[in-house]
């Protein structure tokens, strides 16, 4: 009789950071904000910082901030200089934390969260909170030119905060971000997994086989949709980066100070004001990185001549 064969758990194993992964990021990312992606996330922006408009009144006001073009406000350089950074450091960082989670017995579910957590934090002091900054520059600037004042270059009013506010004044929000981002990325990763899981189950597939194109849609839009949860935390945000005078507004605002006035002022509606186009944004991400992904991912690795790992 032959004897058995012990068959034990799998060898856990660190995934490499490929460049080809983090090339088909970057450009899948690039992809996604010069296309949909920037249009929504100034309708968000709008309805978050002007919290009586209604959704096609954040439309209309847009639209007089320069037409079609107001929609791609603060797209070049600052959005493009976001979206080519963030997923490499996102790429590097949670697969560092997921691999030591999983190394300490966590399981895949709460491993994928303990990585997006860590991964959205290192995004948000490494780029998000200067490109944040900059952005609002962009906004700052349009108000000043309607005023009828020629506005500074985006460099020279960058340079203006520097000097009066230094290092905290172009991270101003950053504490928000940070907090938006982690919460962000630990809900997706954690609940696409959770999705995903839930979709072996039903269609009958074993844990670790492949899902199909559209299965793997449905398990990133449910995780990347669910994840609006957290939406007031991007109001808080965008409030703190705000430049609106208002007597009534706290000085020198913290997370916790912004959310008392945001809500003092326009209870909890004010809180998830902009939720709408988010959840667009959630889909038009799942979209481009999952539907576009195959075929970003044959281009790349013709490009490259390196097989991508990367899951996307």
């Amino acid at each position: 009789m032959a004897d058995a064969i012990a068959v034990g758990p799998p060898k856990l194993e660190k995934k490499p950071v490929k460049f080809s992964n983090l090339l088909l990021g970057a450009g899948l990312n690039m992809f996604e904000v010069t296309t949909l992606g920037q249009p929504l996330e100034v309708v968000k922006t709008t309805m978050a910082a002007n919290r009586g408009d209604s959704f096609a009144g954040a439309l209309s006001r847009v639209w007089s901030r320069g037409g079609i073009l107001g929609y791609y406000q603060g797209l070049i350089p600052w959005a493009w200089i976001e979206a080519s950074t963030k997923g490499a450091v996102l790429l590097f960082v949670a697969s560092e934390a997921e691999y030591y989670a999983k190394s300490f017995g966590a399981s895949d579910f709460i491993s994928g969260i303990g990585g997006g957590m860590a991964g959205g934090v290192a995004q948000a002091y490494a780029t998000m909170g200067f490109c944040t900054c900059m952005k609002t520059v962009e906004i700052t600037q349009h108000k000043i030119a309607q005023a009828g004042v020629k506005p500074p270059s985006t460099w020279a009013t960058f340079m203006d905060i520097y000097r009066k506010e230094g290092i905290r004044g172009i991270n101003k929000g950053v504490n928000a971000v940070a907090i938006r981002q982690t919460t962000n990325w630990g809900s997706r990763f954690g609940l696409s997994r959770l999705a995903e899981s839930g979709i072996r189950k039903a269609t009958g597939k074993e844990e670790g086989q492949k899902l199909g194109s559209m299965e793997k849609i449905l398990a990133s839009g449910l995780g990347g949709g669910l994840s609006a949860w957290n939406q007031p935390i991007e109001v808080i945000r965008v409030e703190m980066q705000s430049k609106t005078e208002d007597p009534n507004r706290p000085k020198n605002l913290t997370v916790g100070k912004t959310l008392k006035y945001i809500y003092s002022n326009n209870g909890m509606k004010g809180l998830y004001r902009g939720v709408t186009p988010r959840i667009g944004l959630g889909v038009w991400q799942t979209i481009c990185m999952v539907a576009l992904g195959d075929m970003a991912k044959d281009a790349v690795e013709k490009l490259t001549g390196d097989k991508v790992t990367a899951k996307h």
